[in-house]
This record gives C-alpha cells, structure tokens and sequence, in this order.
C-alpha cells in the first residue's frame, strides 16, 4: 500500500498536490472568477443575489468531463464559495438556487464525486497556495486564495487546517507502511514509524494550539462560520432542502445536502482505520457514515483501502515488546487528545457565542448535527481503545 496511487504525498498528505494560484481556467470562466474575486464586496451589498443573478451559465457539462482534475477542482473552490454566498448573504435563506448557479456546480460536482455544495476539500485542501514557492508549507509562507467576506479570522481558520493537513502527511504515509510491516511482522521499524507519528501529532496539536492566535471566536461566529451551512436538518428550509433550479436529475425536488465539517477531513478517519479503533451504532455514527461520501474519492478509498488491510492492532496485542504497545498507544492517545482540543474549540468557538439567527443554531455543527455530543462520544471511545 502506497500512499500515492491514492494521489497523497507525505510532504502534502490530503492538501491538493498543486497550487491553485497555478492554475488558469478558460475565458468561459472570466466572469465567474470576477464575481469570485469581489465576493467580500458583493456580500457587504447586502444584495448578493442581485448580482450573482446576473452570471452567465457556461454549459459545464462537457467541459466538466473532459478536463483535467485540477481545473475541475479549481472551478468547484469557486463555484461552491457563491452558492454558499447566494444561499446564506442575506438574511433569509432562498428556496431555489438559480439555474446559472445550480447546473455548473452540479456539473462539478458529478465529476468529483462529491455534493454540490462547499466541501472541506473546496474550502480548505484545494483553497491555499503558497508565497515562496521554493519555501514550505507552514503557516507565515501560506495564503486562503478564495474568501467569504475576507480577514485575518477567516484567513487564519482555513490556514490553520492547512498547516495541520500538511503535517499530517507524515502519519499517511507512515500508515500506509505499517500495513507492510505490520504483515511481515517487523516489531522495530513498526515502533520507529509509531514514534514518528507521535512527533508528527506534536507538531500538528501545536498548529491547532495557534487557533486563537488571529481567529477570534465572536467574529469566526458571526463572520465566518455563517457561510459554510449546509442545507440538511437546517430549519431555514422548511421544504427540507434547496431546489437545484434546472437540474434534470433532481427533478424540482428539495436536496439536503450537509454543510463544510471539519470533520469531514480524512485524518482522523484514517487514524481510525489503522488503528481499528471502532465506534458504535447510533444517529451520530450514521452522521459520520454519512461525512464519509462528502470526501474526495481518493481519500475514501485510502480510509477504506486502510481499514480492509491493516493488521497493525492484532499484531502489538500479541506483541512481547512493551515498549511497541506503548507507542501505539500513544499515537491512539494523540488522536484522543486532538478530538479533545476541538471539542475545548466547538465550545468556545460555538456553544459559549449567542445564537444570532436561522442557520447559525450554537448547538448543531455546520454539517447538521448536535457535535457536542459526536465529539464527546467519539473521543471517550477513542481513549477507551488502548492495547493492555
């Protein structure tokens, strides 16, 4: 098992392994890239929908077929920022997502697999680039190239995930590698591996660790997070969901789709499934079941592919080296400790700031589901995992 027949790298993990300022889409996306570029401007309108009314449908169908993954990947980023911006920039939220909006992201979305909204994929791990190229993938070298209303705090939320996907790259590749190891029985280079994952984790908690540092939790609750809802179990569509105007295939018919999570990253998911950590059935495991399709392909057959072929639990339970079990261990208490962390953030982040209006519930997380609790269950029942 390797990580790159899975389109990841151990320098990128899960982020896009090309740079989205890169990449130049056609002249049919002129001015779909203008209304892209001024959408902070748009939105402080307070008439959004006025003006994205007015975009042109380029008729993706075909393209959408056709061209390269990143050119696709990079249109969605786009597309999926002003259906989120048309849907929440005003403050009632619209039955109907005009045709010129519905049909192209639909398009895009068919291609990749994925639902036509904002996923985390198109909010965080195709959405950065890099100042110095020649530089790395941290923090003061990184920028947000697409934006809701724009700022340090919304800049600074995505940025972070950025850091800590990059760093993870470090544990996929590892995973992977334990699968082999694990397989041929190798108890050194499994505990070297194991080690290094926790030194990874280190690294990424003190990425997390740096959230407050520049977003701060009133304007991430009221500037930020607003935009990245989705239209499921969301009380502002009393119809249940959004017509996707001109879409054939839903025929007229309300979607619900889930809203950008952070747990829709493939991380922890990943970790899960190396580790054979396991969570029992109820609503919440369904949510998560759920997230599952709303990755990008490739990162589903990973955590699948992960899942299916590890052996590494088995092989330390029945391991004579304490020292093997104990840096197993420790990498199962990390990914603990990181669920830990952003529960300590859904609380200050959401729960402690006022409710300020439909589609903004403190309670339920942007994916549609009392996270509280997800995470609560979720972390006890990652801790409670460890090899004796």
């Amino acid at each position: 098992m390797e990580i790159k027949d899975y389109g990841l790298s151990r320098e990128r993990g899960f982020l896009s392994q090309y740079e989205i300022d890169e990449i130049t889409l056609d002249g049919r996306f002129a001015p779909i890239i203008e209304a892209a570029e001024t959408l902070s401007g748009l939105l402080t309108t307070g008439r959004v929908r006025h003006w994205l009314d007015a975009l042109p449908d380029p008729q993706l169908e075909e393209w959408a077929r056709e061209a390269p993954e990143e050119e696709v990947r990079t249109a969605m980023v786009h597309y999926s920022f002003l259906v989120q911006a048309y849907v929440w920039g005003e403050p009632d939220a619209p039955a109907h997502l005009p045709a010129n909006l519905a049909r192209p992201i639909v398009a895009l979305a068919d291609r990749l697999g994925q639902a036509p909204l904002l996923p985390y994929s198109g909010y965080v791990l195709d959405n950065w680039y890099r100042l110095d190229k020649g530089g790395p993938i941290a923090l003061d070298n990184v920028v947000m190239h697409q934006n809701f209303l724009g700022g340090a705090d919304e800049n600074w939320f995505v940025l972070i995930h950025v850091a800590i996907e990059a760093e993870a790259g470090l544990l996929l590749d590892n995973a992977a590698r334990l699968v082999t190891v694990a397989q041929q029985g190798d108890e050194a280079e499994a505990e070297r591996l194991l080690v290094e994952m926790d030194q990874a984790w280190e690294r990424i908690y003190g990425h997390f660790a740096r959230m407050p540092e520049r977003c701060d939790p009133y304007i991430y609750f009221q500037r930020v997070r607003p935009y990245i809802h989705g239209w499921a179990n969301n009380p502002a569509f009393p119809a249940g969901g959004l017509i996707y105007e001109g879409v054939e295939k839903f025929a007229g018919k309300p979607q619900a789709f889930r809203g950008q999570t952070g747990s829709q990253s493939s991380i922890v998911p990943a970790m899960d499934a190396l580790f054979q950590v396991g969570h029992s059935d109820d609503p919440l495991k369904s949510f998560l079941d759920e997230l599952h399709h709303y990755r990008p392909v490739q990162h589903r057959r990973f955590i699948e592919d992960l899942a299916a072929q590890s052996s590494l639990r088995s092989f330390v339970e029945h391991s004579g080296s304490s020292s093997l079990k104990e840096a197993f261990n420790a990498c199962l208490q990390q990914s603990a400790r990181f669920r830990t962390r952003h529960l300590e953030y859904a609380a200050s982040y959401i729960n402690k700031q006022m409710a300020t209006g439909a589609g903004n519930d403190p309670d339920v997380g942007t994916g549609g589901t009392p996270f509280m609790k997800y995470l609560k269950k979720h972390r006890d029942e990652n801790r409670d995992q460890v090899v004796a």
